[in-house]
Order: C-alpha cells, then structure tokens, then sequence
C-alpha cells in the first residue's frame, strides 16, 4: 500500500478533533518534559509546509535555568519602564472593531476566571508577569526567523506553530503560543547568544496541563465559518 493510499484510509476525526479541542492553558503541571519528547514534537512540525521549502524557523529550546534568567531579565527591564522594542508589532497602533472588541472580550474572560478585577493593578501585573516565565511550563520553546526573508516566512513560520502545537498534543501535552516574548527581543538574544539578524516571532509554553487550574477553563469563542466566508461560484462580468 503506497503512502497516499494509506492516508486515503485514515479517518480524519483525530485531527480535527485535536484542532478544536486545542486551547491556550496558563497553568502547567510540576513535571518535567524531556528532550526526547520536546525533539519528537519538532521532528513532527517540522514536515509543515513552506514555500520553495525554505523551512525559514529557528527554535531555541529553553528550560531550567535558562529559562528562569529569561524571565527574570524581562520582568527587571519591565519594572525598570525599559521601552518595548519588539522586532516586529503585533497589533496595530490604533485599534479597531471587531478587533478591539474581541481582544477586550478576550482579557475580561481570562481575569474573570482568575477573578481579578479592573481596579486590582497589582494582581494584574502578577498575572501578566507569568507569560515571562511561560506560565511556570517546564520548557518554552522561541521560535525566530531571519530579518532578510520576506512576509510569505511568516506564513510559514505560523503552520509551523501550529503543528507544534497539535503535536504537543499527541503527547499528552498542552501549549500556550506567546507574543509577549517578542517585547523585549534584545533580552533574549543576549542571554541565548542568538544572532541579531534573527527576529524572535513567538515562545511557546509546553508541558502537561493543571486541569484544576481554574485559569485553563477558560475559553474564547469562534465566528461561525458564515462570519468570514463567502462562496462564489461565477465572478462579474467584466
């Protein structure tokens, strides 16, 4: 039996399944990840596409006291009101509907659950200081592409997320993707001995989920397909 007739014969519900019932978790396990398992992961996403099959990312692994030292450095710089300088932004300068409306929805669920009010600046910090330290995961992984690709990389770069993270998965393993990594670039760098052309696009917190940690029940919604979908099955007439 060829490969493609095998995948043929695979019911696909395992994958889909894994796409929807992936989710972000800000809380992890006391238990250790090994590098065996952390390479098999990358060895799996490493087979996403890429166009001309460049394979444009870079992945630093960081656990231990690597990555307790970056954590500490960004939080210190953040306390110090050292200036973000970000490789790249995230989110525009000047917001927006529906995005503003949705990355609000998305804050008040998260400190809802962590029950955190407005006003309680302190708790908010603590809070937010834990991407840092990837949510006290056991590994977090950064992920990098050179400065001189173009745009079509970042395409790349973000299948390739994907995969790791369905791949954590399969392993039993939860993830959590991460822009706030991406504001203090230079930090990293420094500490890691990484090269300055490589931009830091995202770390991801990896290892095995808290279930009792009230802060993984929360869950952010999804528009329908109606929502950003349109069918055409003639154009215009010229």
């Amino acid at each position: 039996m060829s490969e493609n007739e095998a995948l043929t014969q695979n019911h696909p519900v395992g994958v889909l399944d894994a796409m929807r019932k992936r989710a972000s978790m800000r809380a992890f396990l006391d238990r250790g990840v090994s590098r065996e398992t952390v390479a098999a992961i990358l060895d799996a996403a490493r087979w996403a596409p890429s166009g001309v099959n460049i394979q444009p990312w870079q992945v630093a692994a960081v656990a231990g006291e690597a990555k307790r030292r970056i954590g500490d450095a960004i939080i210190a710089a953040r306390e110090a009101d050292q200036r973000r300088q970000p490789d790249y932004p995230y989110y525009p300068e000047e917001g927006f509907e529906p995005d503003d409306g949705q990355r609000k929805e998305c804050g008040l669920a998260m400190y809802s659950v962590l029950a955190i009010g407005r006003e309680d600046t302190e708790k908010r910090t603590a809070a937010w200081d834990r991407n840092y330290r990837f949510f006290d995961a056991p590994v977090g992984l950064l992920c990098f592409l050179d400065r001189n690709l173009g745009q079509g990389a970042w395409i790349d770069m973000g299948m390739f997320i994907q995969n790791i993270m369905l791949a954590g998965r399969a392993f039993g393993l939860a993830t959590y993707p991460q822009a706030s990594p991406t504001e203090y670039p230079d930090i990293i760098r420094g500490l890691l001995g990484i090269e300055p052309n490589l931009a830091v696009v995202c770390g991801i917190a990896l290892g095995y989920p808290d279930i009792h940690a009230p802060v993984n029940d929360c869950r952010t919604s999804r528009e329908p397909v109606e929502a950003f979908t349109c069918w055409y099955e003639r154009t215009q007439k010229p």
